[in-house]
């Protein structure tokens, strides 16, 4: 059994509630066992900041699954829900997102799989809720703890607890 993190996020329509049931229809394939979720977090939009915000949340999990297997359920999922594939280069508004942020300590670079996720050291939205379930994991490319990396975000985005927030 491998421990995996997952970070879902949603800013469409009830997005707490599309997070929700993502975490739901993972668990029910009796694929994955959910172990943990942090809590939920509104968050500013990366990439492109003209979209409405997102509410984000990671979980842990442990699974059988190789982390292509893992990929295709967390993909399968966002296709059931109704997420489309986009074509295009930009950051489009989408009713649920389900990424892979760490799969164990393993090192992926493929070109459609990428463990650790990518950007994650760039990404307030994910290293905030990791931080409730894994602040002293080190990140296997990096080397550094999640904290540390969260201390060196050039960029802090705005990551609110959920129903903190306050528009003015």
């Amino acid at each position: 059994m491998a421990i995996a993190y997952l970070c879902l996020g949603s800013n469409i329509g009830d997005k707490v509630g599309y997070v929700q049931q993502a975490v739901r229809m993972l668990s029910s394939t009796g694929m994955v066992t959910v172990v943990r979720t942090s809590c939920l977090y509104e968050t500013e939009p990366w990439g492109n900041r003209d979209l409405d915000w997102f509410v984000n949340g990671v979980i842990e999990v442990k699974t059988k699954l190789s982390p292509r297997e893992l990929l295709e359920l967390c993909k399968n999922t966002e296709i059931q829900m109704g997420r489309e594939k986009s074509y295009s280069d930009t950051y489009e508004a989408r009713k649920i997102d389900i990424d892979i942020l760490f799969y164990g300590d393993l090192v992926v670079d493929e070109p459609d799989l990428k463990i650790p996720h990518e950007h994650l050291h760039e990404r307030a939205f994910a290293i905030v809720p990791l931080l409730e379930l894994i602040p002293d994991y080190v990140h296997p490319k990096y080397k550094k703890s999640l904290l540390q990396l969260h201390e060196d975000l050039e960029t802090l985005d705005d990551v609110f607890l959920y129903g903190t927030r306050v528009d003015i």
